[in-house]
């Protein structure tokens, strides 16, 4: 329930009270006046001398002198078995204690040793009688007509008490306060002539139960008259009066109106107004038309554009840097959103443990006419040192374990050093990573790492130690593009298990192998990590050279991407998604197993084994092919921070550079999500249709993020 805001009336507008109570009113002042009167105007009851004549006479031996006190102790103690019975006019004497008392010469006993254990009880204890609980049962009237029973009923003392009172005291007291609160909530809507009342009364015939009433009569609701707002105009003119959400006629209600006015403050920063002040609202109220006149005054300040940057406090890199992330031009017209969005990429940094960004004034104009203002940034730098770790399995690859230590900002600004180890049952491996973000451009990254690996699938087994570099432009969360690329280079020296058909067997080769790479992908979805509509694309082209046993082969990698989202319902999304690739230049068994192409697995067919899908050698090892093609579509039914997605998968890889779309495989299962503020955490289950010799029956794969 929203407070309730400043209201007054006009002198000509005030309420008149109800003329039954008004007479009551008038009627007990005329009795009580009439007493008044009555009370000064009478003779008196009785004079002063007869007042005095009527008192009884003091006895005069009360103005003796009292006895000495040495006369005092010096008389005899009356003997105690002959009491006498005093007279009432003669003053008593008391009997000293004797003085040789030997009680009187003891010493008292200490305080620590002072038995403090009350009495023993008496065998007649009274036990006092405990009043039964009362209980009651609650009745609203008048609150349905207007939708405010379920509001009341959220807050009601009443409910909160269960039906239950120590007494009648008690209920009363709580139908009191929802008397108040009734009254409250009536005029949060409007309804400023409402009436409410409460009432306690016994059932009949039911001893211990009674009914608590609340009755409301909300009368008429008061709607908005005219709307004015006070203060210098904005350019261009009128922008307070479009950011106030209020229209003349609307209902006067206290949680609109405070969410209009909040419109004003956040509006007006973003149309270039960043020191906006909205001041106190005034609504006079008129009880004979009931419209309210309503009165806003607005300061919007001056009208200002982006100047230059400042930092302060514990820094992570200085105000240059800063620059780079904003989105904007100095001499561009402020806009709150910008301002936010480079916090938001200040705080993305992951360098901060706390950021702020705000304008300030300078009495700088600029040729516009506009006020420059400068954006002060006060850096509190996090710890620039992180462990992390990771884990994940899926059948074919089974578990893999991998964990890093990086220095986020070693390189200022932003360079950082990354040293991570892989542990799996089927590939280990170490690499070191230097990575620049933001390099000269928000989103740009610049990357260049070392890598040794080892690697043992169905499909080969690899020893490889390799260089690569990358400079790409990224999406992010906070700003996701429509347009991305990258491209880079690979030199990897390599040593792998082949199958060469002369022998029919598996020997290992040396192989060492350059590749330039580049992409270019397209996103018009709404979101990074979990998209429920538009669709991507995404074209890699990798031209490559090998050389192995003293033979040198030169091909292309190309590989085509596309999935695409749509919303069936609030919480159902159908997905789906293709992918092509090809081999061309050199045969097969002059690329390396490891550069071949490979179809299953969680990220390709689900339901079969990683790399399981393709040609295989005699041994019915996979062995890899030159052309792949994949499917899959899912339906995406989530449920608060829970999913549940079905799919069906189908793919196949081929010996030949163009794929034959022939003897495709079909995967189906369903998976299960849980949704949390990083991306969906997916557990999926499937089976192959169709399955062969040696494939499994269920294949699981968990991991981050969805399928596709």
């Amino acid at each position: 329930m929203a407070s309730l805001y400043a209201v007054t009336q006009p002198a000509s507008a005030q309420r008149r009270p109800d003329p039954v109570e008004q007479a009551r009113e008038d009627q007990k002042d005329q009795a009580a006046k009439a007493d008044s009167t009555a009370l000064e105007s009478s003779d008196p009851i009785i004079t002063d001398s007869q007042f005095r004549e009527a008192l009884p006479p003091i006895d005069g031996e009360l103005n003796q002198p009292l006895t000495p006190i040495e006369s005092i102790d010096a008389m005899p103690a009356e003997p105690a078995a002959q009491p006498t019975t005093p007279s009432p006019t003669a003053p008593q004497t008391v009997a000293a204690p004797a003085a040789d008392d030997p009680t009187l010469n003891q010493l008292l006993p200490p305080l620590a040793g002072f038995d403090v254990e009350p009495p023993p009880a008496t065998t007649q204890t009274e036990v006092a009688d405990t009043p039964p609980e009362l209980r009651y049962s609650v009745k609203i009237e008048g609150l349905d007509a207007v939708n405010l029973e379920g509001p009341f009923r959220a807050l009601s003392a009443l409910d909160k008490g269960n039906g239950k009172g120590a007494n009648g005291a008690v209920i009363a007291a709580r139908a009191k306060e929802d008397e108040g609160l009734a009254q409250r909530l009536l005029r949060s809507e409007g309804y400023y002539d409402g009436v409410v009342s409460s009432l306690v009364e016994p059932v009949q015939n039911q001893p211990g139960r009674v009914t608590a009433t609340i009755s409301a009569a909300p009368g008429t609701r008061y709607t908005l008259g005219s709307i004015v707002i006070e203060g210098p105009e904005t350019l261009p003119p009128g922008l307070v009066r479009s950011a106030l959400a209020l229209r003349t006629g609307d209902p006067i209600v206290a949680s609109a109106i405070e969410a209009a006015e909040g419109g004003v403050a956040l509006q007006l920063p973003q149309q270039g107004y960043p020191f906006v002040k909205v001041g106190q609202r005034d609504i006079e109220l008129d009880d004979a038309t009931h419209l309210g006149a309503y009165t806003l005054p607005v300061d919007p300040g001056p009208r200002s554009s982006f100047g230059t940057y400042s930092t302060t406090g514990k820094l992570a890199f200085d105000a240059k840097h800063v620059g780079i992330l904003a989105r904007f031009k100095p001499g561009q017209l402020y806009d709150e959103r910008q301002v936010s969005d480079l916090r938001e990429a200040l705080v993305a940094t992951g360098l901060f443990d706390s950021v702020a960004v705000e304008p300030r004034q300078t009495g700088r104009t600029a040729p516009d006419g506009t006020e420059v203002v400068d954006l002060l940034v006060t850096q509190n730098a996090g710890k620039p040192r992180r462990l992390a770790a990771t884990a994940g399995y899926s059948t074919g690859e089974g578990i893999k374990l991998e964990a890093s230590w990086t220095h986020r900002n070693l390189f200022r600004p932003e360079g950082s050093l990354t040293f991570t180890g892989t542990a799996g049952t089927q590939e280990q491996g170490v690499a070191a990573t230097f990575r620049r973000a933001n390099a000269g451009r928000r989103d740009k990254t610049v990357l260049l790492g070392i890598t040794a690996d080892r690697q043992d699938f169905d499909a080969y087994k690899a020893l490889t130690i390799g260089i690569n570099g990358k400079i790409s432009l990224d999406s992010t969360p906070i700003w996701q593009k429509r347009w991305t690329w990258a491209y880079g280079f690979e030199l990897l020296g390599s040593r792998e298990d082949t199958f060469q058909a002369a022998t029919g067997k598996r020997d290992y080769q040396n192989y060492g192998i350059f590749g330039l790479n580049g992409q270019v992908g397209f996103d018009s979805t709404n979101s990074l990590l979990d998209p429920t509509k538009g669709f991507r694309a995404m074209v890699r082209i990798s031209p490559e050279t090998s050389q192995t046993q003293g033979s040198n082969y030169r091909y292309v990698r190309a590989q085509v991407d596309g999935s695409t989202y749509y919303p069936v319902s609030d919480s159902l999304v159908v997905a789906g998604r293709v992918r092509v690739a090809s081999i061309a230049g050199a045969p097969r068994d002059a690329i390396a197993p490891s550069r071949r192409l490979y179809a299953g697995g969680g990220g390709s067919v689900r339901g079969f084994g990683y790399q399981q899908l393709g040609p295989r050698d005699i041994n019915n090892d996979p062995i890899g092919g030159r052309s792949l093609v994949e499917g899959a579509i899912e339906a995406r039914y989530r449920f608060g921070d829970y999913g549940i997605v079905p799919f069906f998968d189908i793919g196949q890889a081929y010996a030949s550079t163009q794929p034959k779309f022939s003897d495709l495989r079909y995967g189906v299962g369903i998976g299960a999500r849980y949704y949390t503020n990083f991306g969906p955490v997916r557990f999926d289950v499937a089976t192959p249709l169709g399955r062969r010799k040696g494939e499994s029956k269920v294949a699981i794969y968990i991991s981050i993020g969805q399928a596709f």
